[in-house]
């Protein structure tokens, strides 16, 4: 892999990137989360509401293994495994919480083998999408789309201390919140408006597949059922 360009987004200027001050409780778990466009980069930048900085690295991929999540090998139920592990979920009743576990037990990923991670990034729109699959009011269809109409945007992380020794820190451009603000917003919000027409435009769930259906039937990744409706 040869080096390539980083933004990451943020209200400060992050001059040496540390896996040391990283969240375990991101959507990937520790790591410096970046993306390699541009008007995401400046929208993160100032979703506070504030003035912030794009920080542009470069990064020497010669020996750096990725785990593609949105490539087409993996669904969005495996990104939702990881996101299980990860984030902190208001689940309460016992079908998500049976759920949650057979979820992470069949659908996880194994990222401990990664020094990055290409996938979908879970602002408020589709996190709380996957926290409605997990509730059993969002059928696997549904949700699939609005991962595909969204255009949220692909983040891309690094999560190995090889990783980190292979950033480069090239320059912080100032972002200014008037223009970037209303931008992140924006997004966000045509993400769910989209969401919500298609919902509209197919009512039907004769066909469709509720988290209940998994854990009834005991599906598994490569499950036809699934695949089907993945595949439309």
């Amino acid at each position: 892999m040869d080096t390539f360009m980083l933004l990451h987004g943020s209200d400060q200027i992050v001059e040496v990137p540390d896996l040391a001050f990283g969240n375990d409780h991101n959507d990937y778990g520790r790591g410096f989360y970046c993306t390699k466009e541009e008007d995401l980069a400046k929208e993160w930048a100032c979703k506070n509401g504030t003035d912030g900085f794009m920080n542009r690295y470069t990064v020497d991929g010669n020996g750096l293994k990725t785990l593609y999540l949105s490539d087409g090998s993996h669904t969005v139920l495996n990104w939702i495994a990881i996101l299980l592990k990860n984030r902190t979920f208001s689940l309460s009743s016992p079908i998500a919480l049976d759920a949650r576990q057979y979820i992470i037990e069949h659908y996880a990923v194994d990222t401990s083998d990664y020094d990055l991670i290409v996938g979908y990034r879970a602002d408020d729109s589709y996190f709380r999408y996957a926290e409605s699959f997990v509730e059993n009011t969002l059928p696997l269809r549904s949700l699939n789309k609005a991962l595909q109409l969204g255009k949220l945007g692909l983040q891309t992380v690094l999560v190995s201390a090889k990783a980190f020794q292979q950033i480069q820190f090239v320059n912080a451009v100032p972002v200014d919140r008037n223009i970037y603000y209303p931008k992140f917003v924006a997004r966000d919000s045509k993400a769910r408006q989209t969401y919500k027409e298609e919902i509209a435009r197919s009512r039907s769930y004769r066909d469709d597949i509720f988290v209940l259906d998994i854990l009834r039937e005991e599906m598994k990744n490569d499950d036809s059922r699934i695949q089907r409706i993945l595949l439309e």
